[in-house]
């Protein structure tokens, strides 16, 4: 088969851009002609490039040119999409449209129903713009990056494309990567007959292995989303011995390490998908404490392969991913003292911690290896193309 995958990447290299190099490593390996279109965010600089990514967003007439190219050079049987936010814009659906090429568009966040794609705002899940054919309140509270003219573009752009029937017409099939993204996507008025689920994946398997050295770690962006406060004030409330390791950077960095000085807390900043695993194999288990919904955090499913039980917040798809007590425990979402409670209960439980991390495993085998995944990868492609 021969697939076009398009994808936006973002400026600072996450979950969403490794998904998309290892689904188009996958399809490589068993046989598929894969052809990767990118465009890369590094190209909006100046306040011109800014303004014009701004009016391209809703449709960009290159990008569809650009597309057409692709298809008619490529022949491709399938266009996968996983990102066209901000510079491929919507145009490249009704480019695979007009060459009869059937779309499947991956859903790694909340972008087509909220401006901001977290449904987060002020320190808590917002719901606010979900089923509004205009999302005005992103606009009111300035959700896009804390602009009211971000916001106002973004607003457009969902605005436009939902008057014109774009997301029910022009793509044959969305991947939610999970049961609570797809609700919540329905709930946003996407269709819910094309709205298949599936996760995630790990490849290459890195195998389990674990040598546990008494630390919890956490692996992620420091940001105020991903509960960085309810940790570190969960972790005041911890013995002094309770040792945690964070991997990670972002706008929280300076705070952390300020905390850090005087603490059981080593701050080890970013660190390369290799290096990451490695640190896995010496933890007791991983902390998640996030605090907005999440798409699908590609580090619980690198947990689960290396056998790392998840302590994390009953939100979201976080609830949906860990089984409560079988590969981790869940906590109130922003309760440092409910986290301090889980944290705990995993140091001194050493024999159920165990269990846990052979449950983790099993959990990877059962639902996230390269072939599971290819099957359903398979499939949908199958039930795009008969759409």
């Amino acid at each position: 088969m021969k697939i076009i995958i398009a994808h936006n990447y973002y400026q600072q290299s996450g979950g969403e851009d490794a998904v998309v190099e290892q689904e188009k490593a996958l399809l490589e390996s068993k046989g598929h002609q894969v052809r990767l279109l990118a465009a890369s965010n590094d190209a909006i600089g100046n306040i011109r490039s800014r303004a014009k990514a701004a009016l391209g967003t809703i449709y960009s007439r290159g990008s569809r040119v650009q597309v057409e190219k692709e298809i008619k050079s490529f022949h491709p049987e399938i266009v996968h999409i996983h990102n066209c936010f901000p510079l491929l814009s919507p145009s490249v659906y009704y480019a695979c449209k007009a060459a009869g090429v059937p779309v499947v568009q991956t859903l790694h966040n909340f972008r087509l129903i909220c401006p901001n794609a977290l449904l987060f705002r002020d320190g808590k899940p917002c719901e606010l713009c979900i089923g509004k054919k205009i999302p005005w309140p992103a606009i009111v509270h300035a959700c896009y990056r804390e602009s009211r003219a971000g916001s106002a573009a973004v607003a457009s752009m969902l605005a436009v494309h939902g008057l014109i029937g774009t997301w029910n017409s022009a793509v044959n099939a969305y991947i939610a990567l999970t049961s609570f993204s797809r609700e919540k996507l329905i709930a946003g008025g996407l269709p819910a007959d094309r709205l298949l689920v599936k996760p995630n994946f790990l490849y290459p398997d890195p195998g389990p292995g674990r040598s546990a050295q008494d630390f919890a770690l956490i692996v992620g962006r420091l940001a105020p989303e991903k509960g960085i406060a309810t940790l570190l004030s969960a972790w005041a409330r911890l013995k002094p011995n309770r040792k945690l390791k964070i991997v990670g950077d972002g706008p929280l960095q300076s705070a952390v390490r300020a905390v850090v000085r005087n603490s059981q807390i080593e701050l080890l900043g970013r660190q390369t998908k290799e290096a990451v695993l490695n640190v896995m194999e010496s933890a007791s288990f991983l902390v998640f404490p996030s605090e907005c919904y999440e798409g699908f955090p590609r580090v619980i499913v690198e947990s689960f392969a290396k056998g790392l039980p998840v302590v994390a917040s009953r939100l979201g798809s976080m609830a949906e991913l860990i089984d409560h007590g079988r590969t981790g425990l869940l906590f109130q979402p922003g309760d440092p003292q409910a986290l301090a409670d889980a944290v705990e209960w995993m140091f001194t439980h050493p024999v159920q911690l165990e269990q846990m991390s052979q449950a983790a495993r099993c959990e990877f085998e059962a639902k996230y290896t390269a072939d599971r995944n290819y099957e359903q990868l398979m499939e949908i492609y199958r039930s795009a193309s008969n759409a």
